[in-house]
């Protein structure tokens, strides 16, 4: 697959730092073919005004967060936004749907824009208004925002009925840009954005009061589907990432999580949300275990599947799905992608292809491989990172021979808890030199 150099620098700068790319991923998908059937047809629901609720499956280092964002550029190439939210116990709660709903906002992205893309959304929805209107004959100005206003109403009349203020907002926010307020038109942007602390004054102004939340935060949702349908987007892809950490919070919150969890899923099934496709990713302890989702047996009845057979003969279109994660076979044929993607504008390309072919891969590999205890499903992306870090050694200096001049080690700092869990003797962390640098968790 041809991919620019821009978008190249972007994914190769992204492994070098150990972390997903946001971008660029059909070029690194290894083992993904086996799903693009299932959500081209997912995502042509979507488009056509229906919605989708899937759960991905995967233990640490199965690829649950390259899958996310693999799915998300899918979905802006089918017209539709995206959104990726990390769910956590302190910043974003899963029982808190109006945090959730803030975090959506904020990572809110399109294929024009960049996040958050909400203000951008919204301003191409009032452009197409007036685009609906012209198209009926030339008005003057006046008129224009009559008319606007007119077709504005109509189509929120059915969010005005479940969020009212959301539409309130819409409406005064129009009126502050149109007259050049801007102070008034970004406080009622943050406002439909979820954010707290809005300024009373500015609310005043559209006839709102109080903070979004927790029910209001659905309604939210509806009037931003709304709002994509009417600026000519196809839908939303919402995905919800580390679900699994409810099983580390209080018993009470976890409930509470869990329970907000199934209202979501029940929403989706009943036709409220058309246009959108709600993910969830976690591990299989949290599907399957005591502290997860089997607490909540509606929710567990919901997204029950059975994975007792092969995961060849898996039903990727089924409402939950697992990533079988990385094999030896799969691993090497990621870092020869890494490589073809690295080499594809290098002015020694001869030389990279020459020192790092496809057996230096394997050895580099292995060695990984074994500080993980041969575990090669959690290898990955500690794997690229190295990779990476020998092809940038060989592309700056020529007398480099990895074999002869590079040794695999691997530090606690560049690891994760759950990457130092699953090794046989994890590396020590440096030790603090002074009180200043512990790090206390508050």
């Amino acid at each position: 697959m041809s991919i620019s150099e821009q978008r190249r620098r972007e994914v190769v700068d992204a492994l070098r730092r150990g972390t997903v790319p946001q971008q660029g991923l059909d070029v690194l998908a290894v083992g993904l073919g086996r799903f693009e059937s299932a959500v081209g047809e997912e995502l042509g629901r979507i488009a056509s005004g229906q919605a989708v609720f899937k759960a991905v499956r995967g233990e640490y280092g199965a690829g649950k967060t390259f899958f996310s964002r693999w799915l998300a550029e899918r979905a802006k190439r089918a017209g539709l936004a995206t959104t990726e939210v990390q769910i956590s116990e302190n910043e974003t709660p899963l029982h808190r749907l109006e945090t959730v709903y803030r975090r959506l906002t904020e990572h809110l992205a399109t294929a024009e824009f960049t996040p958050s893309a909400l203000r951008p959304i919204i301003d191409s929805w009032f452009f197409a208004l007036e685009e609906d209107v012209l198209a009926e004959g030339q008005v003057d100005e006046d008129e224009l925002e009559r008319r606007v206003g007119e077709l504005l109403e109509q189509r929120l009349a059915a969010v005005s009925r479940v969020a009212p203020s959301f539409a309130a907002a819409l409406r005064a926010y129009r009126r502050a840009s149109v007259a050049g307020d801007v102070a008034v038109a970004e406080g009622l942007m943050a406002w439909l954005g979820g954010q707290p602390h809005v300024g009373a004054s500015v609310k005043r102004v559209a006839g709102i009061r109080g903070d979004l939340d927790h029910d209001g935060a659905l309604g939210f949702l509806q009037g931003l589907l709304a709002v994509l349908r009417d600026s000519g987007h196809a839908g939303l892809l919402v995905v919800l990432d580390e679900v699994e950490t409810l099983q580390r919070v209080r018993s009470d919150v976890r409930d509470k999580a869990l329970n907000a969890l199934r209202q979501l899923v029940d929403d989706v099934d009943s036709g409220r949300f058309p246009g959108l496709m709600l993910v969830i990713t976690g591990t299989p302890a949290f599907f399957d275990g005591p502290q997860g989702m089997q607490r909540l047996a509606p929710l567990a009845q919901r997204l029950h599947v059975d994975f007792s057979t092969e995961p060849t003969f898996d039903n990727p279109r089924a409402v939950q799905i697992r990533l079988p994660g990385f094999d030896k076979d799969s691993l090497l044929e990621l870092g020869s992608r890494v490589r073809g993607l690295y080499v594809q504008e290098s002015s020694h390309r001869d030389r990279l292809t020459d020192l790092i072919d496809d057996a230096y891969i394997a050895d580099l590999a292995r060695a990984v491989a074994g500080h993980f205890g041969d575990k090669v499903g959690v290898a990955p992306r500690i794997f690229v990172k190295k990779l990476v870090d020998v092809l940038d050694r060989v592309d700056q200096h020529v007398s480099f021979d990895p074999r002869r001049d590079y040794s695999v080690r691997v530090s606690g700092q560049e690891l994760t808890d759950a990457e130092r869990a699953t090794m046989p003797t994890p590396p020590p962390l440096a030790s603090a030199e002074s009180v200043d640098e512990i790090d206390l968790r508050l």
